[in-house]
């Protein structure tokens, strides 16, 4: 679309590129078009618009010398002696749909094993697979990543390059309250008790985990706690009665948690004695206990996640 505007140095011209979304990838093509168009009209102004422009687009707009414009009121524009900046408003068209699909269940079976390997070239099969979902899951998960730009795609397939910003984005919309937690008591130490754990779900060949500060123990020995969690796939009444655990509503000393998907379990290690959640899940989970567990969170993060992701991730 082109426009003829007036401005106190007399006429302009500006060339604006309208996109249904905003998604950094599909504002990065509406800035080559429009660097297409400056080869016709090479003192017209471009300018994107789109119903929401975030900053990572702005910035894209930004790089090649183009103004943008959305309907939440964020705006660059600046041609002549024409100077309009407005940033900071929120986007009103969120993204919940999008978020729904990105941090489904299933879809977070594949954001786990992307995170597993950050870097690691994928195709959409040996992912679907790896992850135990579908193709079209596995598809659906690599579009949302490829749009936000936190994946790139090449004649190998197609990995994730922005896993910071992915596990960012994970924490702030990751629900613990999915799981379902039983609270009991224990006369054993705890170390005790996680060992007898163990133990017993080796012999019933019952899938586990240490979860939480139990798990971030074993990643970090710096971290201290006083209770035990731990996710466990079963009867978890028969389990507590194995090992003699009182069910109460205060004063709690062990968590046993059903996971709300089999998926939080992908990734677990042995550390010591016992399996214990992957790094990323136990993140996740110390992030939903405020005050010590964000500070574990944070801990196991710099500590062990960081290290593990490729430079400039």
């Amino acid at each position: 679309m082109r426009l003829q505007v007036k401005t106190p140095g007399g006429k302009s011209t500006l060339v604006v590129e309208v996109r249904k979304v905003g998604q950094p990838r599909v504002i990065r093509e509406a800035a080559n078009q429009l660097l297409r168009c400056k080869n016709e009209l090479p003192n017209a102004y471009g300018v994107v618009m789109a119903p929401y422009i975030s900053p990572q687009a702005a910035e894209i707009c930004l790089k090649e010398g183009f103004g943008f414009a959305d309907l939440a009121g964020n705006c660059l524009l600046s041609f002549d002696q024409v100077f309009v900046s407005k940033e900071g408003k929120e986007n009103p068209f969120a993204r919940k749909r999008d978020l729904r699909s990105l941090y489904s269940p299933k879809a977070e079976r594949v954001l786990r094993v992307l995170l597993s390997a950050p870097g690691r070239w994928w195709k959409v099969q040996p992912l679907a697979k790896e992850a135990g979902v579908s193709l079209g899951q596995s598809f659906n998960v690599k579009k949302l990543l490829v749009d936000r730009e936190w994946m790139e795609t090449g004649d190998d397939g197609f990995r994730l390059t922005a896993p910071a910003k992915l596990l960012a984005e994970w924490e702030e919309n990751y629900d613990f309250r999915r799981s379902a937690v039983r609270e009991f008591y224990t006369l054993r130490p705890i170390a005790d008790f996680e060992r007898q754990l163990a133990e017993v779900c080796a012999k019933d060949k019952s899938a586990y985990a240490l979860a939480g500060f139990s798990s971030a123990a074993r990643y970090a020995p710096m971290v201290r706690y006083q209770r035990a969690m731990a996710y466990v796939v079963g009867n978890l009444d028969g389990l507590a009665e194995r090992l003699e655990l009182k069910p109460v509503t205060s004063g709690a000393n062990v968590n046993l948690i059903a996971p709300y998907d089999d998926g939080v379990l992908y990734g677990a290690e042995t550390k010591g004695n016992a399996r214990v959640t992957s790094p990323v899940q136990t993140y996740l989970d110390l992030r939903q206990i405020k005050g010590r567990g964000e500070e574990a969170a944070d801990f196991l993060k710099q500590q062990v996640i960081q290290a593990s992701l490729p430079e400039n991730a």
